[in-house]
């Protein structure tokens, strides 16, 4: 009976123009509209290369760590380069400065490096950061050095150091620009509201079999048919259906988009189980509301796009309001538990936090199906 129940339920999806509709050409048409809209974004916004004067002296001359740096961060052959560089004097580095032909120059006093800028502005924030990260890195290494000067063997000394720097706990784990992108928190939403979006399909494949909303429900609420065989055959007809559905989106933004997920098997790994959570939450709003099915259908809807848009659809600045504020409310929302497991992927370097949106996907879909099958085994028409 379950193969049975299974193989009409996937012919009857299958025959719904509506539901291959939204499961197949809506989500890809959305990601269309997202290339068409934010292609261009990164490249308008590509920082250009920085023109920055230094004021040549005895005390820049004297400081190794700076100026290999910055000879590194303007070197010609780099195509990343970050600085166009011109050593000059300060009043020429002033002049330059306003008559705009440079965005700041830097000036050497022993230890301390002063920054003259005309303005504030990103190119300005980026001179500092770089100073910054650059002192930073001073004093660590003139710490170390402190600490193994005892070392009256040079070579030893360095691999001293080196041994220090890589045993330390604090790691940085190093991303490039083609897999790290912020657009591509529009498509970590668009995956989310598709896998539950899912909850559609099995919203209506369920609500066939009620005796309240259809004529055949009717007949298989007094058959002898089991419950659960019937919930399992329809929720894996619908998970197939939808399965497929979600698998035409990642094949259309990866060849035809071109977007890079990175570690695609558990990218998929969470998208199948977010499939899972939203086909389960469909079940569960079609057996325990008792009204209509296109009341089912808003309710579903409304509170998938309610979902999205707290796990940061329309930005992601209303994510970090919700985890800052109401953190629960982010923890027990199954599309911020699918978007949080794809950042998790991207900036950190353990999968502790991804193994967590995991599970909780896993206990989501399994409280869904237990109040579905609660409902659908005590579930007694006084007269159909």
């Amino acid at each position: 009976m379950f193969f049975l129940n299974f193989k009409y339920s996937l012919k009857i999806l299958l025959r719904n123009k509506a539901l291959i509709f939204w499961t197949f050409a809506f989500p890809i048409v959305l990601a269309t509209l997202y290339n068409m809209a934010f292609s261009n974004i990164e490249k308008k916004e590509t920082l250009s290369i920085i023109d920055i004067a230094i004021v040549n002296s005895h005390d820049f001359d004297n400081n190794v760590m700076y100026k290999d740096v910055f000879n590194s961060l303007s070197n010609k052959d780099n195509e990343d380069r970050l600085f166009n560089i011109k050593y000059t004097n300060e009043e020429s580095a002033k002049k330059l400065l306003e008559e705009k032909r440079i965005e700041g120059y830097l000036t050497f006093d022993n230890d301390e490096i002063n920054i003259t800028v005309s303005q504030s502005g990103i190119n300005e924030t980026i001179i500092r950061s770089v100073v910054d990260e650059i002192k930073s890195n001073t004093e660590i290494y003139n710490t170390l050095i402190s600490k193994n000067m005892d070392s009256s063997d040079y070579s030893i000394l360095i691999k001293n150091i080196n041994t220090e720097i890589n045993n330390t706990k604090v790691k940085l784990n190093n991303k490039t620009s083609v897999n790290i992108s912020y657009t591509m928190i529009e498509y970590y939403n668009l995956i989310a509201m598709a896998a539950l979006y899912g909850g559609l399909i099995s919203m209506f494949i369920i609500n066939g079999k009620l005796a309240n909303t259809s004529s055949v429900g009717k007949r298989v609420s007094i058959s002898p048919i089991k419950k659960l065989s019937m919930l399992l055959g329809s929720l894996l007809a619908s998970f197939i259906v939808q399965l497929i559905g979600l698998l035409l989106l990642f094949l259309y933004t990866i060849f035809v988009i071109k977007v890079d997920y990175g570690n695609l098997c558990l990218v998929l790994l969470l998208s199948i189980l977010g499939v899972f959570a939203g086909l389960s939450l469909g079940i569960a709003i079609a057996t325990k509301l008792k009204t209509s099915e296109g009341a089912k259908t808003g309710v579903l809807i409304s509170i998938t796009m309610l979902w999205c848009f707290l796990a940061g659809m329309t930005g992601i600045t209303m994510k970090y309001v919700i985890d800052k504020n109401i953190p629960l409310l982010n923890i027990i929302n199954p599309a911020n538990m699918i978007t949080d497991g794809f950042y998790s992927l991207y900036y950190y370097t353990y999968l502790n936090r991804f193994y967590f949106n995991i599970i909780s996907l896993i206990i989501f879909s399994i409280i869904m199906i237990l109040i579905s099958l609660n409902d659908l085994i005590r579930r007694q028409y006084d007269s159909i």
